[in-house]
């Protein structure tokens, strides 16, 4: 399908890149999705987070017909991803959670092969590996066999090859999986200009600050099911309020600065074991500025304010039970290395 095609699809179809409903997916006797309902809308980046075994990746699985749904539908860019599998597979991209690609060949040679495949020119093909090897810092490993590769640089020589195209939709399954922080922070830039340049990442992590930095929307899954859905702030508000931490120079104002604080704002607060420090709730920023004053008319300094938003550690933690991590080692809903394939 041609790029205009795609480009028609998506005018054609609206808002919506991805629309989900009741997906079940079942494994012997793990019922390994249990009723997932997804809508993604076109140009935006949504994250699904969870742990290992929650069910991200047959959720992935069932969106990218690589797995058929036990129940339930998906549509991509209104098109039904059983009915009309063909149509979908040229729409969208990809990348799983495992390099595959051809280690008996270099870097360059896996991409313009990928490439070609893709009905580029040979001397598109070419510029098209070297633009890639640029952009994911492997030029210097090139023409290296892929033997020799860390797994850091077969992940990212992955997730270039699932990128040759840039489809419309881009489904990234834990893009970031074994990859150091300064490379993470790459593959960062790298998802937020496909956006910018036009496509739709729907992006399963475990990692919270990933999802915290990337993500327009979040779907929440455990256990197979979606247990919390919405943007960032919204899903910390649902757990919280933000709290107000405040230093103060003279520790022997103390006392006169808990009165100030809980009269001012109408809440408790309480004492840090680090001296001189106050942690309050904070459920109307606009009083902040009425407690400046009044601690200013007291004669009270401060080192040091700050607002501290609830985590998305604190939201998983509390809709959930336990932490993201948690289960990872004991998790068995899911099959792993279900993406083993770059679409």
């Amino acid at each position: 399908m041609s790029n205009v095609m795609k480009s028609q699809v998506i005018r054609n179809n609206g808002e919506w890149a991805v629309e989900a409903s009741g997906l079940v997916k079942t494994f012997g006797d793990n019922r390994a999705v249990d009723g997932v309902d997804l809508n993604v809308r076109a140009g935006t980046i949504y994250g699904v987070l969870g742990p290992n075994g929650a069910g991200k990746t047959t959720t992935i699985s069932m969106l990218a017909t690589l797995l058929r749904a036990d129940a339930g539908s998906a549509r991509i860019f209104g098109y039904d991803v059983v009915k009309e599998s063909n149509i979908v597979r040229q729409l969208i991209g990809v990348t799983g959670q495992y390099a595959s690609v051809d280690e008996s060949l270099s870097a360059t040679e896996n991409l313009i092969i990928f490439s070609r495949l893709l009905g580029l020119g040979r001397a598109e093909a070419k510029r098209k590996a070297a633009e890639l090897l640029e952009e994911f810092s492997l030029t210097e490993a090139a023409k290296r066999p892929l033997k020799n590769f860390s797994g850091g640089m077969r992940r990212r020589l992955d997730l270039a090859a699932s990128l040759i195209a840039q489809p419309p939709l881009i489904f990234l399954d834990e893009p970031t999986t074994g990859l150091d922080p300064r490379t993470r922070n790459q593959m960062w830039d790298t998802i937020r200009r496909l956006v910018k340049t036009g496509s739709t990442v729907l992006l399963t992590t475990q990692y919270l600050q990933e999802a915290d930095e990337l993500a327009d929307r979040i779907a929440v899954i455990d256990r197979g099911r979606v247990v919390a859905e919405g943007t960032v702030n919204e899903l910390k508000a649902s757990v919280g309020t933000s709290s107000l931490q405040l230093s103060i120079q003279n520790s022997q104002d103390m006392l006169d600065t808990r009165r100030i604080v809980e009269q001012v704002l109408n809440v408790r607060s309480t004492v840090s074991s680090e001296i001189g420090k106050i942690t309050a709730p904070m459920a109307d920023a606009d009083r902040v500025t009425d407690l400046l004053i009044a601690l200013r008319e007291a004669g009270i300094h401060l080192a040091e304010l700050s607002v501290q938003k609830p985590t998305l550690d604190e939201v998983f933690l509390t809709i959930t039970g336990h932490g993201v991590k948690e289960d990872e080692a004991s998790s068995s809903n899911e099959p792993e290395k279900v993406l083993e394939v770059s679409v």
